[in-house]
């Protein structure tokens, strides 16, 4: 990923509304829903974010796949320059978040991140925003359903359908628990996604490296920790 490529995580002051709408439209377009990512997963990585006044944390964290033991992780803190817009979340928080992934010592395979892919009204979630700038393959797991219908279960899982299609799961992971909702980020099918997040989940709703990575973030930001600043 080039330089410009990543400077456009960050929207500028004069960044508009209308501008981060274009902007998001043609991200959307260069989603891969095919997989992209190796047969057999190494590394799995997940990522969330918090945020203390002005500042926001995002911490990233690399987890063996087998045992999910912590291989690698990072924070990278910035202050906070776009606006809380619905449905634009992502020109927010892309840049800290892909900062803390880029930090990592330890590549992930995929990258698990808090928050939505394509189940999104205009086809792009966190997850999708930072997999396609960034070139790599990555998961929207969210506790919220932000678009879309959810269709009959089978097995763990039901179908999340918004305008004709396919665009995420409801997914079971723990008994009597609510349903956490995953969705395509980039360079990923959403069987496999399922797949992914289904092993990563060991005994909790949510998957280990999502859950780790949001512990991490809401610490640091509690204790005003910052390993790295803008």
């Amino acid at each position: 990923m080039g330089d410009r490529a990543l400077r456009s995580l960050r929207a500028p002051e004069w960044f508009s509304i209308e501008k981060a709408r274009r902007a998001q439209s043609l991200l959307a377009k260069r989603v891969i829903t095919k997989d992209m990512l190796p047969e057999d997963i190494k590394y799995v990585g997940g990522a969330d974010i918090a945020y203390a006044g002005d500042k926001a944390l995002a911490a990233a964290v690399v987890m063996d796949f087998d045992t999910m033991e912590l291989v690698d992780h990072a924070i990278y803190k910035c202050r906070v320059i776009f606006p809380y817009v619905p449905t634009l979340l992502s020109f927010r928080e892309a840049w800290p978040v892909s900062q803390a992934i880029l930090s990592l010592k330890v590549k992930p395979d995929v990258v698990l991140i808090d928050g939505q892919g394509l189940a999104h009204p205009y086809r792009l979630g966190l997850a999708s925003h930072v997999g396609v700038v960034l070139d790599i393959p990555t998961i929207g797991v969210a506790k919220k359903k932000l678009c879309g219908i959810i269709g009959k279960y089978k097995d763990h899982w039901a179908p999340i359908m918004d305008r004709g299609e396919v665009i995420g799961a409801a997914l079971i992971t723990r008994k009597g628990a609510n349903p956490i909702f995953v969705s395509i980020g980039h360079k990923v099918s959403l069987e496999r996604a399922i797949e992914i997040v289904l092993k990563s989940c060991r005994g909790h709703k949510l998957p280990e490296p999502i859950r780790a990575a949001h512990n991490m973030a809401t610490r640091a930001a509690r204790r005003g920790i910052w390993h790295q600043s803008s």
